[in-house]
């Protein structure tokens, strides 16, 4: 992969040097070159950040497919998808005018919309998908433009230096066969690690000591059942809905939330990772016999009702967390801010914590995540311009986030596809920390473009959001009356702070987070018989004997001709 990745990254640098020219068409790729600037795009003669901010002569329509959370009511009234003030400002800013072919409701609305759009062959100029099999699919049908030179010529500085702190693996995720194909999300690697959040109130009241282990989560979970903490339908530990996954997976690895993934890790079980098993072979994790061990482990515990009764089959993840009925739930860093914001509108003084989960020897134990996991597809059909306003539409969003007005939900912005920093989180969790206790002030971090495209912004807003003391932060020392400004700050300062300030005993990544060619025929099929062996056991609908004729079924319907692609990448 080391040496993939060099290869990637010497050809894009080639690619810096070649500016002027256009790619060439290859018969053998199912992709279309990208063109050269001609005289109707933005101003002739510009380059780096003044290309990459340009302004358009002309109008330039986007068609676009867009996701739409339809709890979200933060559009002002008279406004719409299509016309909002991220709309407004793209076409005052840029002459862009963006153009809503068709919208899909998030979850399985979504997905369902996209894998038919993708499958007709008809896909508007451009939209975000949340799964890379959608790209892989659609680059492997000839539907997507190849945009490896003018993402060179058009990406700004800002977003050069982001690409760049991924040490080349964003630039790997967006590609196929060589060929750049996609906007990469870039998110933080605290997506990836997964801790427990707790009502730290309800441990408080019962005089209980935080949990640890997995056996002091069975603890506290029953203590909170029996003393009906959440009301008489209080449930121990929410889990995934029908939405969410048991586990995050190396196609999906990270922003799982709910799922069990530090139970999992507890156990050194690392179901949906290929494992290195250190003399050249690998394992894929949901085999293991840790993997089972932790399967009948939930299994136990839903069987004694700690776990939600109707976890895989709940509408949303959030419903029983946001109601307050669960003191307990397994995410990342921003579910404990963004992820449960109406759980303190319910309760302010509900006071989440997030906390490492143990095994038994003390070790915290996480699988870590791929750069990102959505992705901005460009039909091949786009006309050129329209590729270009794709880029500088991505590029005013990484550069112009923190200036809009965020009581309008940024999720409204149009191909919205977050790029940040892999180590932005934990930076700005010290330097917040500094400007709180007076040791910088927030006008130190005002520098154009910077890496860090949030700090400056939450620099200035920090000491309005949170009052002292500083040293051991709970919601009480939270103002709500900015809601969105407590939700990222929430986040940052009490979400992130486990990722920044504990050591993690041993972190695991994928040999792979791409699909190998046997996939492509096969995986949807294994995945469907994993994921339904997997809830069947947590369910009690199956005997935990069923993994062992699970792995016997999956090893030879393709598994164990996939596995055998997936260690020929450790000889790259």
């Amino acid at each position: 992969m080391k040496r993939n990745i060099a290869m990637l990254l010497s050809v894009v640098l080639l690619g810096l040097t070649l500016t002027a020219c256009s790619s060439s068409n290859d018969s053998s790729n199912n992709v279309k070159a990208s063109s050269t600037p001609n005289s109707s795009s933005a101003t002739p003669g510009l380059s780096g950040d003044d290309l990459a901010f340009s302004k358009f002569p002309n109008p330039v329509d986007v068609h676009i497919g867009m996701v739409v959370d339809p709890t979200d009511k933060t559009l002002p009234e008279g406004d719409s998808v299509s016309n909002n003030q991220y709309t407004r400002y793209l076409k005052e800013k840029y002459n862009i005018n963006v153009i809503v072919d068709w919208t899909a409701a998030t979850g399985n609305d979504f997905k369902q919309k996209v894998s038919l759009t993708i499958a007709s062959g008809k896909l508007p100029d451009g939209m975000v998908v949340d799964d890379r099999s959608f790209m892989t699919k659609a680059a492997s049908s000839g539907l997507l433009y190849d945009i490896t030179d003018i993402f060179q010529q058009y990406q700004s500085s800002q977003v050069k230096d982001i690409m760049a702190s991924t040490d080349g693996r964003a630039m790997e995720n967006a590609s196929y066969k060589g060929k750049m194909v996609a906007l990469p999300n870039i998110t933080v690697d605290t997506d990836g690690v997964h801790v427990l959040w707790i009502r730290k109130d309800w441990l408080d009241k019962l005089n209980l000591p935080v949990p640890k282990t997995l056996s002091d989560i069975e603890k506290t979970a029953k203590a909170f059942i029996d003393n009906k903490l959440g009301g008489d339908k209080t449930i121990g530990i929410a889990g995934p809905s029908k939405n969410t996954y048991p586990y995050s997976t190396f196609l999906l690895s990270s922003n799982n939330m709910g799922g069990f993934d530090p139970i999992f890790g507890a156990m050194d079980a690392y179901p949906g990772y290929w494992l290195d098993n250190g003399d050249g072979s690998v394992t894929y994790g949901t085999t293991t016999e840790k993997t089972k061990e932790t399967l009948a482990l939930l299994a136990d515990w839903y069987k004694k009702g700690l776990i939600d009764p109707e976890v895989g089959t709940r509408d949303n993840v959030g419903d029983p967390i946001n109601a307050n009925q669960t003191g307990i739930f397994f995410g990342p860093w921003w579910n404990g801010g963004y992820g449960n914001g109406d759980s303190f509108k319910n309760d302010p003084t509900a006071n989440w914590q997030a906390y490492p989960v143990y095994s038994d020897d003390n070790k915290w134990n996480v699988h870590m995540k791929t750069t990102g996991s959505t992705y901005t597809i460009i039909s091949k059909n786009a006309k050129p311009d329209v590729v270009k306003a794709i880029m500088i539409m991505n590029n005013a969003l990484v550069r112009d986030e923190a200036t809009f007005d965020l009581s309008v939900a940024i999720g409204w912005y149009p191909l919205r596809n977050v790029m940040a920093a892999a180590n932005e989180t934990e930076y700005e969790y010290g330097e917040l920390l500094k400007v709180l206790k007076g040791e910088t002030n927030p006008e130190d971090y005002n520098k154009p473009n910077s890496l860090y495209k949030l700090m400056y912004a939450d620099a200035k807003k920090v000491k309005n959001v949170i009052q002292p003391p500083y040293d051991d932060l709970n919601v009480g020392n939270f103002s709500t009356e900015n809601f969105g400004d407590f939700q990222r700050l929430y986040s940052i300062m009490i979400g992130d702070r486990p990722f920044t300030t504990v050591p993690i005993d041993k972190k695991v990544f994928s040999v792979t987070y791409n699909q190998t060619p046997t996939m492509e025929t096969k995986w949807a099929n294994l995945k469907k018989m994993e994921d339904e062996t997997v809830m069947k056991i947590i369910l009690g609908q199956a005997s935990i004997d069923s993994f062992d004729k699970f792995v016997k079924d999956w090893k030879s319907q393709g598994g164990d001709e996939i596995t055998a692609e997936v260690a020929e990448l450790l000889k790259n």
